[in-house]
């Protein structure tokens, strides 16, 4: 009861009176005992005082008590002046209790109080910021105007307090900062950025060392919705990123984790941020990122197809930055890992994205090839799967990947095999990409090594109606193709070049699946005689509407350029090289000058073979009259007297296909079914019997559609799989039934080949 005794009755009335003035009277009266107090030395009263407000009036249930009680703290400690310390244990944790009063003008008092005692005491403050922290905090959320106005106050003089200080423990306050870090609050958001930014402009305290406690939350900012805050945020890391470019040591590895999370932040303003950051981590962090590199590449990769310009070019340099950095595994380079981002960013929707994603995968082949092998079951289902992309760029980038592959002969294999497969299970590859894939590795991994393994792979496949198509596929590319001119040169010297005949004979047994494509290869080497026996093994075929497609295209073929030599030759004019730009003038000017040259008699198989054609077209067909047209241009000086002797009614080809002694060189034939190690005929019987099984094939097959029909009658002939870029459209093609039902005029029916009766080599009746 010393308190009583010390402060008047009428000076505790005052101090709990509802007028402000009688409470300041009060608070003065109080000011002036405890000053008295300090100065005779009587703390024992003192603090019988300090409790007496406390008790009576700080925790007191009415408001106005309370708020005397805290103007009486206050005035206390003013009038303890530099023997206030010792008494703040007892003065502050009251005050602070006020700032969660249910009354806004207690929590209005709670503040000026404090403020009076923090000018008081200053330094001595410290021992209890964080709780006061704490305070600020929530009364800078506060739904008071007036208490937040005095908390700004209040909070203006904690921070100059601190940065005066050498007590302030940086340690202690940074898990306090961090809790709050991620709160929603606009109010506390712009509290705690001020703090930051006040902490780090003190040279004393390493703000930046404690960066990866905040930096999420500093960028969580940036997307707030208040454009203020959003500009303090980006002032405050952009203060942090010019510190880091002038420190000497940067913890990058954990800002670095926390940089890839924001850079697939969905706010347009932290994406590009983070995105920043990462470039300039790339370029100062050196060994310390090689960890991270997997996962700074899986934040770069899909901000390259950023919808955002900027997002795009900063993810770009910072793309090029990282690719040009030579790391090695016994640094922390971890190979897979890159891999697997890789792998997994070409499953990604944006062509930029996949090209730069292939683009990785290149130079980790060409920089640590034996590491990458080691994980080539992990990519190389999603290589061949891009082989499907939509972007020629992506196809052209994976083939050259699976090229660099391959330069290992085990892999070379494997990836042709793989490739087979694939397109035996995915039709539309081959129709939309297999004239790209194939052309392009033949340029990547030789031409010659390609169409060998694939005709390996081909001969042996059991899928016969794939087997087919695969290979007038691959047919048609080496007769069109610009990559393959090296590859028909060879093939044109298949009479005379062991190479060449080592070639013919490969691709030979996998081209039986097609009979047109075993014509036009034949006719490429300059084989006719073969290719007459060819067409007339034919005579066994079923004319339907596949067979007079593949025959009209190369019919069609045969008029284009590559086989210019082969349209000569029938003139005895020795084939010249021109390019694909000489045009239709230039070209005709040199068969002028070249029908000069005429030497006669000396490709009578040639016409055989293509009167041979001419006799399975039905007549009305297109491609019937552009070969009945091409045969009438061969002038009859082409043959000898003896020759023109022979032939009747003046027409000089009557006796052509009679000619049988006469070998595709102009020399006497000693053995037609051997040259230069060929033997003609056993691939006569390869190709028979490859086209027996074919007819097997095909009457087992009809003969399920038809028991599992309703009705044999409505099913439609699908006609063969187009091959986009490479086929040329046949635009008239009769069926056979309507050709039979068309009346033959009796020239035309004796030169129909009969189908029942059977032919010795080289022999067709006309």
């Amino acid at each position: 009861m010393d308190a009583l005794s010390v402060i008047p009755a009428a000076v505790l009335r005052n101090l709990s009176d509802k007028l402000y003035e009688k409470r300041k009277n009060a608070a003065l009266e109080v000011e002036g005992i405890v000053k008295q107090l300090a100065a005779a030395g009587d703390h024992d009263k003192i603090t019988a005082v300090i409790n007496l407000l406390t008790s009576e009036f700080t925790f007191s249930p009415q408001a106005n008590h309370r708020k005397g009680g805290l103007i009486g703290l206050a005035a206390a400690t003013v009038g303890l002046t530099s023997e206030a310390s010792q008494h703040l244990e007892q003065i502050v944790p009251p005050v602070l209790n006020s700032f969660a009063d249910q009354d806004s003008r207690v929590r209005y008092y709670a503040c000026e109080a404090l403020y009076n005692i923090a000018k008081v005491v200053r330094g001595d403050f410290i021992v209890f910021f964080n709780k006061i922290f704490d305070a600020l905090c929530k009364l800078s959320a506060d739904s008071d105007a007036n208490v937040q106005s005095a908390a700004h106050l209040l909070d203006r003089l904690v921070k100059d307090i601190v940065t005066e200080s050498d007590q302030f423990s940086i340690e202690e306050f940074i898990p306090l900062l961090r809790e709050r870090m991620n709160v929603l609050n606009p109010y506390v958001r712009q509290f705690l950025v001020g703090w930051i930014t006040v902490l780090d402009s003190v040279p004393d305290i390493d703000m930046l060392g404690f960066l990866p406690d905040f930096l999420d939350g500093l960028f969580n900012m940036l997307s707030d919705s208040s454009h203020e805050i959003r500009q303090q945020a980006d002032s405050a890391l952009s203060e942090f990123l010019q510190e880091i470019k002038n420190s000497p040591s940067v913890d990058y590895g954990r800002m670095a984790e926390i940089l890839v999370q924001r850079a697939a932040s969905p706010d347009e303003f932290t994406r590009l941020t983070a995105i920043t950051w990462i470039y300039e981590f790339v370029k100062l962090g050196g060994d310390q990122l090689v960890p991270y590199y997997a996962d700074i590449l899986g934040a770069i990769l899909p901000c390259i197809s950023d919808k955002e310009e900027k997002i795009r070019v900063v993810a770009r340099e910072t793309n090029e930055e990282l690719r040009a950095i030579q790391a090695v595994p016994a640094e922390g380079f971890d190979v897979g890992a890159i891999l697997s981002i890789a792998r997994r960013q070409l499953s990604s929707e944006w062509e930029s994205t996949r090209v730069e994603a292939l683009h990785w995968i290149s130079t980790l082949l060409n920089r640590h090839r034996a590491e990458v092998l080691n994980f080539l079951n992990d990519i190389f289902d999603t290589l061949l799967k891009a082989l499907s992309d939509p972007s020629d760029e992506v196809v052209l980038l994976v083939l050259e990947v699976h090229a660099c592959i391959a330069k290992d002969p085990q892999h070379f294999r494997h990836l042709v095999v793989f490739l087979v497969h694939n397109f035996r299970d995915d039709n539309s590859l081959l129709e939309k990409r297999g004239a790209l894939i194939i052309r392009r590795l033949c340029v990547l991994l030789d031409a010659e090594r390609v169409y060998r393994e694939l005709s390996t792979i081909l001969e042996g496949e059991d899928d016969l109606d794939f087997a087919s198509i695969m290979v007038q596929a691959l047919n048609l590319i080496l007769l069109t193709s610009s990559e393959l001119s090296g590859l028909r040169s060879l093939l044109k010297q298949s009479l005379v070049n062991p190479s060449g005949r080592d070639l013919f004979v490969s691709l030979y047994a996998s081209w039986c699946h097609s009979p047109m494509a075993i014509i036009s290869l034949c006719l490429l080497a300059q084989t006719y005689q073969h290719a007459s026996s060819v067409i007339q093994s034919l005579v066994e075929e079923d004319i339907n509407v596949k067979f007079l497609v593949q025959l009209d295209k190369l019919v069609r073929l045969l008029e284009t350029p590559i086989f210019a030599y082969l349209r000569l030759q029938p003139c005895g004019i020795e084939p010249v090289a021109y390019t694909h730009s000489s045009s239709v003038l230039t070209l005709g000017l040199d068969l002028v000058l070249l029908s000069k040259l005429l030497e006669p008699g000396r490709y009578i198989w040639l016409l055989k073979a293509l009167y041979g054609l001419l006799m399975l077209l039905p007549q009305q067909s297109a491609a019937f009259k552009i070969l009945r047209t091409r045969l009438k241009t061969v002038p009859p000086s082409s043959f000898s007297g003896e020759q023109m002797k022979r032939t009747s009614s003046g027409n000089p080809y009557s006796q052509i296909l009679h000619q049988s002694q006469v070998i595709e060189d102009g020399d006497v034939n000693h053995d037609a079914n051997v040259h230069n190690g060929i033997n003609f005929a056993s691939r006569l019987q390869q190709f028979e019997h490859m086209q027996r099984q074919h007819r097997m094939h095909s009457k087992s097959s009809q003969a399920h559609i038809h028991i599992n029909s309703t009705s044999f009658s409505s099913t439609k002939v699908k006609p063969p799989m187009a091959l986009k870029g490479l086929e040329l459209v046949t635009k008239e093609v009769h069926r056979p039934e309507e050709a039979t039902r068309r009346p033959v005029p009796v020239s035309e029916t004796n030169k129909t080949a009969s189908r029942s009766s059977r032919r010795g080599p080289g022999q067709l009746q006309v």
